[in-house]
């Protein structure tokens, strides 16, 4: 009976979750090693040995010439490797394509007043939602983990408790964490909504009021349905569009759809107009009586 009962339990040990290992295999799965195997393997069709092999002939060739100080992140900035916002939210971490972002983590005296005066945890509080933002911004969803881990070098267990404080605060915040993009909505529709609005004659700060986003990220967004707007003047189909932007071929598809949009509405068209000869999303945006400035 006694051994019956240990091998059931020594069964039952094999087949528990390790947490900790699932939470360092996804952390590791985020790094340059990692983001180059994963385009080594999907982009070129390799094997894992042979992803390796070319990963290890590349650092032996090119690590020693590459100039490190030129390398280091701004002050006040960290670079990270992120999930893409394009990739869905149930696929593995290990398998989705990766994006490096560049976030603001101290913006100078403004944070070195908060951590004086009321602490790290208002800290916390004051920057998760915009680096959040300023990842999605750059193409990228950020995780528990990331914050925890990367940025504020804490337990998850406390981000989540300072994702709790921001929600009670602001209900109708919009925090785009990977795990909440189906909460908030699908990021596709997110993206697009805010095009959409710029097609219909809003300014970039009603834009910012309406879907409480950043100016820079709302410029990101249309710079980037410009430029799908140029590349589809030339005649080029979805799948390469996607390719040259980075982006994927459900954006893309969305983007073209407003544009064919634009073809039967004299208002959109006007602000697609607009947003064309400028070349980009960045400054102020036009209402319907002509260009305005955000202030």
């Amino acid at each position: 009976m006694m051994g019956e009962n240990g091998v059931i339990w020594k069964e039952f040990s094999m087949g528990r979750r390790n947490r900790k290992k699932e939470i360092l295999e996804r952390l590791n799965s985020k790094t340059l090693d990692a983001k180059f195997l994963h385009e080594i393997q999907y982009g070129l069709n390799c094997s894992p040995f042979e992803a390796e092999a070319v990963l290890d002939v590349a650092k032996e060739t090119y690590l020693p010439f590459l100039d490190e100080p030129s390398t280091k992140a701004p002050p006040g900035k960290v670079t990270l490797i992120a999930v893409s916002a394009d990739e869905p939210a149930g696929k593995p971490v290990a398998e989705c394509e990766k994006q490096n972002v560049c976030l603001t983590i101290h913006r100078g005296t403004e944070d070195d007043r908060i951590l004086h005066e009321q602490g790290p945890a208002a800290f916390r509080l004051a920057r998760i939602p915009d680096i959040c933002q300023e990842a999605l911004s750059q193409g990228a969803l950020l995780t528990r983990e990331d914050l925890a881990y990367r940025v504020f070098f804490v337990s998850t267990r406390t981000i989540s408790r300072d994702l709790s404080t921001l929600r009670q605060a602001d209900p109708g915040a919009v925090i785009p964490l990977r795990s909440m993009v189906h909460d908030i909505g699908p990021v596709l529709t997110h993206r697009t909504q805010i095009v959409r609005l710029a097609l219909e004659g809003k300014t970039t700060s009603q834009i910012c009021q309406m879907v409480r986003h950043s100016p820079p990220a709302v410029a990101n967004y249309l710079s980037t349905f410009v430029r799908c707007a140029q590349l589809a003047q030339k005649g080029m189909q979805v799948g390469q569009i996607g390719f040259l932007l980075r982006r994927g071929k459900g954006l893309i598809q969305k983007y073209l759809d407003l544009l064919d949009q634009c073809e039967s509405d004299k208002n959109m068209s006007y602000h697609l107009a607009e947003l064309m000869r400028l070349g980009c999303g960045a400054g102020g945006k036009k209402g319907t009586q002509g260009r305005r400035s955000d202030g």
